[in-house]
């Protein structure tokens, strides 16, 4: 019976602990936007004319496709 209540505060402080990890203060600043290099006509945010990216295929494309 003390096993579980073991296990379970273990799990718990190490959920509170892993829970205040972060960046302490207030939020970044924008930065200003990059000025655009495509034209407008591309649609893709890319000159036009380029060749698209080759896939790089993942373990998890199954999952998300």
């Amino acid at each position: 019976m003390m096993s579980w209540v073991r296990t379970f505060l273990a799990a718990s402080t190490l959920a509170f602990a892993l829970a205040g990890c972060g960046v302490k203060g207030s939020l970044d600043t924008p930065q200003a936007a990059p000025e655009a290099t495509a034209e407008a006509q591309s649609g893709q945010g890319k000159p036009e004319g380029t060749a698209p990216k080759p896939h790089k295929s993942s373990i998890l494309d199954p999952l998300v496709r």
